[in-house]
């Protein structure tokens, strides 16, 4: 599915194919306190489709307890969170913010990732997979 979208200044903007059956709300901690909020949304770019169209991304390397880092993309104007990728280049899932796609309301999520540090009241999200931890 091909998508466009823009942070929320609008100086950056993008273009990507996106593979809608790997839409992932992820409830680590992290990203709760990445998004500010409950959850992390992403879905995920698909190869190297993702192209900047306007504008220049941020970049923070964000280190998983794992060892392995992730640059998180976002605007450094406004601050809206782009995108998060493998830094190593590795084949890996690149999360496209699901919130700056303009075709958000066609991508429902399908999993659920972390699911042991949701927090209660959000429980009720359904999906067609859930996972505590992350995904195999």
């Amino acid at each position: 599915m091909n998508v466009d979208g823009e942070c929320l200044c609008r100086q950056i903007q993008f273009e990507a194919e996106i593979d809608p059956k790997t839409a992932t709300i992820c409830h680590c901690t992290d990203c709760q306190i990445n998004s500010g909020t409950a959850f992390g949304y992403v879905v995920g770019a698909v190869n190297d489709s993702f192209k900047l169209l306007t504008g220049e991304l941020s970049f923070y390397i964000k280190s998983a307890d794992s060892g392995a880092k992730r640059e998180l993309a976002f605007c450094g104007n406004c601050g809206t969170r782009i995108y998060a990728r493998p830094v190593d280049g590795k084949s890996s899932f690149f999360g496209l913010r699901v919130g700056t796609i303009r075709q958000r309301r066609d991508l429902q999520p399908k999993r659920q990732v972390w699911k042991r540090s949701c927090l209660d009241w959000v429980k009720l999200i359904e999906t067609e997979q859930t996972f505590e931890t992350q995904a195999g």
